[in-house]
């Protein structure tokens, strides 16, 4: 049984630098919160991200399990990608299928990826992002794969003000 320790000793001495490494990641800075929106910077390969992040209000059916939903508007300056619209659906979207998204009115198609949906470039990632900030209601239809349509309705109040925080805090000008 002898030759087990020094293995065990060698396992123990790997894992534990990576351990101390695990506990030094940097912990996202919340910036504040407003409503259903909150507001947070972190530090990324020495690099800051700053997002808003928020929960619908209604989503149907209600009857099915999901997993999370939610968006977040990334910024990550050190990419010069600004304003990243990520809706998180909660299930594998259907293959080839697309998400709506109507603000006030405003309609966006969104491609889906997985289990997320996303605009198609940075002009729309803008656009979605200046009109949430804007607006009052957004509202997201997308199709599982087991063709199961959802609709999650996010109240858009209190947005614009954690996106101009997190603006602030990645110095993004609008």
């Amino acid at each position: 049984m002898q030759p087990v320790l020094p293995v065990l000793a060698a396992l123990c001495l790997g894992i534990a630098p990576l351990a101390a490494h695990a506990e030094e990641a940097p912990k996202p800075v919340s910036l504040g919160t407003a409503k259903a929106w909150s507001a947070y910077s972190a530090s990324e390969k020495n690099n800051v991200v700053c997002y808003v992040v928020g929960h619908p209000e209604k989503s149907l059916p209600a009857n099915i399990t999901r997993g999370r939903v939610d968006v977040q508007v990334t910024h990550r300056p050190a990419e010069k990608a600004f304003n990243v619209v990520d809706f998180e659906l909660g299930f594998t979207a259907k293959s080839g299928s697309s998400a709506e998204l109507d603000i006030d009115g405003k309609k966006f198609t969104l491609f889906t990826n997985k289990d997320s949906a996303w605009t198609q470039d940075a002009a729309s990632d803008k656009a979605v992002a200046d009109a949430m900030s804007k607006g009052k209601q957004a509202v997201l239809k997308a199709t599982s794969e087991h063709s199961i349509n959802t609709t999650d309705t996010y109240a858009l109040p209190g947005f614009g003000q954690m996106l101009a925080l997190a603006d602030k805090a990645c110095h993004v000008k609008r």
